[in-house]
C-alpha cells in the first residue's frame, strides 16, 4: 500500500493532524507515537512523566489522535514513528510497501468491552434477526465476530447498524436499538442504571483485544537503542503501577486526559484492562511457531480477510519483532 493510497483515508481533519505532527523533529533519541484515548495507554504517559524513558536517553512524544486511519496516515507519511493500537487493527494497514512491526504489547481488554442487551436476552442466539449497533471495521467488529463464530453464527444472522461505540451505547440507552457492542464507561453506566445488562464482556475472552506499540521498520533498524529504551521504560512504568497505584493513576489520568482525566475515573476504567509487564509480554508473543499472538493473528487474517480489509496475508514475522521484548 503506497503512502498516497493510505493518505486517502485522511481527509480534512487528518490533513490537519499530519501538518501538526510534521512540526515535530525526528531527532536521535526521539520517538513519536500516535494513539486514541484509552486507559491501556496510560503506562506510556506514566513512563514519560516519571522520566523512565528519559533516564535511558529517550524523549517520547505521545499524540492523542482519535482515528486509526489518521494516525496510520501520519506514520506512513513519516510524521510519526509508530503508534499504539490493537493488534488486529494494525493488521489491516500492513502491506509490502508499508512496513511496521509490533515491538511490545501494552494491555488487553479485561472487561472493558462488552455487548449490551435487554434483560430478556440470555445468549447471542436470542438476538437472531434483531438490530445491533456496532462500529464496523473496528476492534468491536473483530471481537464480536469471534463471539459469533463461537456460537455458530455470522453477521447475516443479525441486522448490523454501523455506528461508533459511543453512539451505539447512547442509542441502546435511549431505547432506539435492542443491542450494542461498546466499551467503558458505558458498560458500567448500564449496570448502574439497570437499563439493560451486559451479556458478555471481554473479561470472558482474555487475550483477544490486545494493544501493542508498532514502529516503522526503518525506525527499528536505525534506532535499536531507542526502541530498547522505550520498552525498558514501559516495563518500569507497569511495575510502578503495581507498587504505587494511587500516584500512578493520578499521573496517567492527567496524561491521557479526555474522559479519563479524573484519577478516580481512570482507576475505575483500569479495572477493565490488564497491563502487560515483561513476563506477560513473553507469554503473549510466544514464538513464531506457537503462542497467543500467532493465534490472534490467524483470527485477524480470517476475519478481516473475510471482509476484504487486508492488504496482504500476514505471517508472524511480517508484524512481530521479538528483539526488544526481553531488553538487556
Amino acid at each position: 500500500m503506497t503512502i498516497k493510497k493510505l493518505l486517502t483515508f485522511a481527509t480534512g481533519a487528518a490533513a490537519a493532524v499530519v501538518m501538526a505532527v510534521s512540526a515535530i523533529p525526528a531527532d536521535a533519541g526521539t520517538l513519536r507515537l500516535g494513539m486514541t484515548t484509552w486507559v491501556g495507554y496510560g503506562p506510556m504517559f506514566l513512563a514519560r512523566d516519571k522520566g523512565f524513558f528519559k533516564e535511558n536517553g529517550l524523549d517520547v512524544d505521545l499524540r492523542i489522535i482519535e482515528d486509526a486511519s489518521i494516525y496510520m496516515a501520519a506514520v506512513a507519511a513519516g510524521e510519526l514513528d509508530g503508534n499504539a493500537s490493537t493488534l488486529d487493527e494494525i493488521m489491516k494497514y500492513r502491506s509490502p510497501d508499508f512496513c511496521f512491526k509490533a515491538v511490545v504489547a501494552l494491555d488487553d481488554s479485561h472487561g472493558g468491552d462488552g455487548v449490551l442487551v435487554r434483560d430478556g436476552v440470555n445468549s447471542l442466539k436470542d438476538l437472531k434477526g434483531q438490530q445491533i449497533g456496532m462500529n464496523e471495521g473496528s476492534v468491536s467488529q473483530f471481537w464480536f465476530n469471534i463471539l459469533l463464530t463461537r456460537e455458530g453464527m455470522t453477521e447475516k444472522d443479525l441486522e448490523i447498524t454501523n455506528m461508533t461505540a459511543d453512539d451505539a451505547a447512547a442509542a441502546f440507552i435511549a431505547g432506539q436499538i435492542p443491542a450494542a457492542v461498546t466499551w467503558e464507561p458505558h458498560l458500567s453506566l448500564v449496570r448502574e442504571k439497570k437499563q439493560g445488562k451486559v451479556l458478555i464482556d471481554s473479561s470472558e475472552t482474555p487475550g483477544l483485544i490486545v494493544d501493542v506499540v508498532d514502529l516503522t521498520c526503518d525506525y527499528i533498524k536505525n534506532n535499536p537503542k531507542d526502541v530498547e529504551a522505550f520498552v525498558k521504560g514501559l516495563y518500569k512504568a507497569v511495575d510502578f503501577i503495581k507498587t504505587n497505584p494511587d500516584e500512578a493513576y493520578a499521573i496517567m489520568a492527567k496524561g491521557v486526559g479526555g474522559y479519563l482525566e479524573k484519577p478516580e475515573d481512570f482507576a475505575e476504567a483500569a479495572k477493565g484492562v490488564r497491563f502487560y509487564d515483561q513476563a506477560r509480554n513473553v507469554e503473549f508473543f510466544g514464538t513464531p511457531d506457537k503462542g497467543e499472538a500467532k493465534d490472534l493473528m490467524a483470527m485477524g487474517n480470517k476475519i478481516w480477510g473475510g471482509f476484504q480489509k487486508m492488504k496482504m496475508d500476514i505471517g508472524y514475522n511480517d508484524l512481530i519483532d521479538l528483539t526488544f521484548v526481553n531488553p538487556k
